[in-house]
């Protein structure tokens, strides 16, 4: 009996946690298609006219445009970082590892707006403008933590021990990196990459602190929301949230196409 009663519990409670985590999801994507002026009830769609209306406005498509750019961008530059942060602290004598490690991960702990602020006030002290190329370097600084966490995590013994053989076959330290280093890491690059696009795709703080005239996505969905919620609003979140799912599929598949060619 009181298994039963545990097990039914632990089965509400995560149906409970399901529907706390989707419901507002879901509820975001039906009035997203309301073809009324207000995103209340009753539902009077399904229609097509806010997603219509949405692409039918050029600076959001800039915006979105904006987005790609500067999430893909900034998930290279990471993940690039975060590979020869990984790779360099692997092979770096043992006294070093803690303190390295730990201030490459602190930042994680950190407010975005504090990041954020500090950015801009560094910014401006050098004289380097507020801008996409700004935005992309502060979601670098951000997502640099994540990647380098992932990618350390896979660079244990073996691969220390596979690149000793290499250089004992003669091959260089580039030689080493390109040809077995990376090869071995692809599942954990792809999975640092797709993390650092997702999550500078719908960033906000750093971008609206760092970007003027060119702006992201989001800062876009925001001055919309200033100007009241509509389901122009919601059609622009599903958008955001369409295509952060979409990353995380193609990272799943290619992750799962990776290891049954293993």
């Amino acid at each position: 009996m009181a298994r039963w009663f545990l097990q039914t519990s632990a089965a509400g409670y995560l149906l409970l946690a399901l529907v706390f985590i989707y419901l507002p999801v879901v509820i975001l994507v039906l009035f997203s298609f309301q073809s009324g002026d207000l995103p209340v009830p009753p539902f009077d769609g399904p229609s097509m006219r806010w997603y219509r209306e949405l692409f039918a406005n050029e600076r959001l498509l800039d915006s979105l445009i904006n987005s790609v750019v500067v999430a893909v961008a900034s998930a290279i530059g990471t993940t690039a970082l975060g590979y020869l942060a990984a790779y360099g602290l692997s092979r770096s004598p043992v006294r070093f590892m803690g303190a390295a490690r730990f201030l490459l991960n602190a930042p994680i702990t950190v407010s975005y707006l504090i990041i954020g602020m500090g950015l801009l006030t560094t910014f401006n002290v050098i004289g380097f403008q507020k801008s996409l190329l700004a935005v992309t370097v502060g979601h670098i600084v951000i997502n640099l933590p994540l990647a380098f966490a992932i990618l350390y995590s896979q660079m244990n013994e073996r691969h220390k021990n596979i690149d000793s053989a290499a250089h004992d076959l003669g091959a260089s330290d580039l030689q080493t990196i390109v040809l077995i280093s990376i090869p071995m890491m692809k599942v954990p690059l792809i999975a640092s990459f797709c993390l650092s696009a997702t999550l500078s795709w719908d960033e906000f703080i750093v971008a609206f602190l760092l970007s003027r005239f060119e702006v992201t996505l989001p800062v876009i969905v925001y001055e919309m929301l200033r100007a009241g919620l509509t389901p122009e609003v919601n059609a622009a979140g599903t958008l955001v949230f369409a295509i952060s799912m979409a990353v995380i599929l193609v990272a799943a598949v290619a992750l799962t196409f990776r290891r049954g060619e293993r």
